[in-house]
């Protein structure tokens, strides 16, 4: 009998491979892409929390709006009445008047030699509309003038000069009149912005 020889059995029936870096590197991508989770996460609930915000500063506002509508069509309601009418026009009237009286003409005469040149006449001057204030406290003032010249480019340099100043505003020619045979001059009306501080 011949003596059994030993059989020799390999374990490793794969060749080595090096796991554990691939492994570690797997682990970090994992644990960076958690952590990218998380930050997202916290992104996404701090921005519905402004969101959520934003919704109820909106819906308060639109709340005040709605009272602040209610309040004026109240007042509104108020004015309307009958009785009450007549109160309010007076009002409008005296407070336009008020502010008629605070336009000094000595200032809008001094201001006006500095625009007009001297072949251009001042023939009448209509008492000026009165606008609010801007935010400098300035109030714009309509003026409407009929100003007279003997030539069509005189009152051309009138317009110039006003569109060139700081007190004057552009003028608008709202009509224009030529020479007659008792009346020489061209006449012109022309309304402009004039601001004069009260």
């Amino acid at each position: 009998m011949t003596p059994m020889q030993p059989t020799m059995i390999n374990l490793a029936s794969q060749p080595f491979r090096r796991e554990r870096a691939r492994n570690l590197l797997l682990a970090g991508i994992c644990g960076l892409l958690f952590c990218s989770l998380v930050a997202l996460s916290m992104l996404i609930l701090r921005s519905r929390a402004e969101a959520s915000q934003l919704r109820n500063a909106i819906a308060a506002s639109r709340a005040q709006l709605e009272r602040a509508h209610y309040q004026q069509a109240q007042f509104a309601g108020v004015l309307a009445r009958p009785e009450n009418e007549d109160v309010f026009s007076k009002t409008v009237f005296l407070n336009e008047v008020i502010a008629r009286r605070a336009v000094s003409w000595t200032r809008v005469f001094q201001d006006l030699e500095t625009v007009l040149p001297e072949n251009v006449k001042l023939l009448a001057i209509r008492l000026p509309q009165v606008g609010p204030e801007d935010r400098s406290g300035t109030n714009r003032v309509e003026l409407t003038m009929d100003v007279g010249a003997e030539t069509p480019d005189a009152v051309i340099g009138l317009l110039k000069r006003l569109s060139a100043s700081d007190l004057f505003g552009p003028p608008k020619v709202m009509s224009q009149t030529p020479p007659g045979q008792n009346d020489p001059l061209y006449r012109y009306r022309v309304m402009v912005g004039y601001a004069q501080k009260f």
